[in-house]
């Protein structure tokens, strides 16, 4: 059997290897074909585009980056015609995927979507795409089912991937005394991303030369871009590959929105979530989206569990106010972490990435049966 499985980004990717191990044991006489990245190639995917040249974020960046989109769908669309795999598994990644998942479903290809588009914040419409085009959604947040239910399309819930990507039982007996860092800067993955909010985050760090930080590189970001921004920073240091020991270790963390976020609440560290866009991105997203938080931890909790510093709201004056209560306020502090212990009961246990291959199973097993 032949898989094309679809990331476009670092948390995809990961996600993307978790599944590939998986689905090897149910086929493993199969071939795995990806677009992603390092972890999905190291699974044993084929890889055939590196998420570094799909992911960009942002309206302005999207048509700033329009003909190198064009070329990378073209590209994708072209192979399926040309290799026809049995299935296409379509991780995240909603600009990229769903006009393949379009493009595929006209052709008469199988068509999976893992990590649902999140079509409940902005263009709730899109459902209709989604029940045209997806043989078969799963999803990963509590309150996705119910979503789609509204819509009579019958999805599988299968909980969070990140339960099993990050090893709970490291996270809660560590001492305090085995601290490393004051502060984790998780900037974002993304390069436009983090030329946005890592200078903010430099700025606080020079005004703060009594605390040591602790700057976690992407893996798609070369080193060297970091440098620039510590350049003569003493209390900076740039840590490639350990994103989650940065995490641990560190008393507190400012995190960019996204995956981090609550990657970094399952780590129990608190933290403080921050965006900064384009400003006409930023400005079109408002209008857009429709959600009340950025942070897929108070999205989950559906309260404002961990503070969030948005586009203006985030410089140094406000960063100074939440971190000093997370480093100084013992009250701030177990607020939080209470919140994180409810977040892991809302998740469900690990074992999403197992989950998700034997449902991909059943659905293969069904079609052969049907046709």
């Amino acid at each position: 059997m032949k898989f094309l499985l679809l990331a476009g980004e670092s948390s995809g990717d990961l996600h993307g290897a978790n599944l590939l191990k998986n689905l090897k044991k149910l086929f493993p006489e199969s071939n795995f074909y990806c677009f992603g990245g390092n972890k999905m190639e190291s699974e044993g995917g084929i890889l055939l585009l590196h998420y570094r040249e799909m992911a960009f974020m942002g309206f302005y960046e999207v048509l700033k980056n329009l003909r190198k989109i064009l070329k990378n769908l073209e590209f994708c669309k072209n192979w399926i015609v040309e290799n026809k795999p049995d299935v296409i598994v379509y991780i995240d990644f909603p600009g990229f995927n769903m006009r393949i998942a379009k493009f595929a479903k006209e052709k008469g290809f199988k068509n999976i979507y893992y990590i649902s588009p999140q079509i409940w914040a902005w263009k709730e419409g899109r459902v209709h795409q989604i029940k045209r085009d997806i043989d078969l959604m799963i999803t990963i947040l509590p309150f996705e089912k119910a979503f789609y239910e509204k819509y009579g399309y019958k999805v599988e819930y299968v909980g969070h991937p990140l339960l099993d990507a990050i090893d709970m039982g490291c996270t809660e007996n560590i001492p305090e005394k085995s601290t490393e860092f004051d502060i984790a800067l998780l900037p974002g993955s993304r390069q436009q991303e983090i030329e946005n909010i890592l200078p903010v985050m430099i700025e606080f760090a020079l005004k703060n030369p009594n605390l040591k930080f602790a700057l976690a590189a992407a893996p798609s970001i070369e080193k060297s871009f970091y440098e620039k921004y510590i350049l003569g920073v003493e209390n900076v240091k740039v840590i490639e590959g350990k994103t989650y020991d940065v995490i641990r270790y560190s008393r507190a963390a400012i995190v960019a929105s996204g995956t981090a976020t609550l990657e970094t609440a399952l780590l129990n560290t608190p933290l403080v979530v921050v965006y900064k866009g384009n400003k006409l991105s930023y400005l079109i997203a408002k209008k857009l989206v429709r959600v009340k938080y950025i942070s897929l931890v108070n999205l989950i909790l559906d309260r404002k569990a961990v503070p969030e510093l948005i586009q203006d709201e985030l410089n140094t004056a406000n960063l100074d106010i939440e971190i000093k209560k997370l480093l100084e306020d013992n009250s701030a502090i177990k607020a939080q972490k209470n919140a994180f212990a409810e977040l892991r009961k809302k998740l469900g246990g690990k074992g999403a990435s197992e989950r998700t291959a034997l449902c991909i199973n059943n659905f293969l097993k069904n079609e052969a049966i049907t046709q």
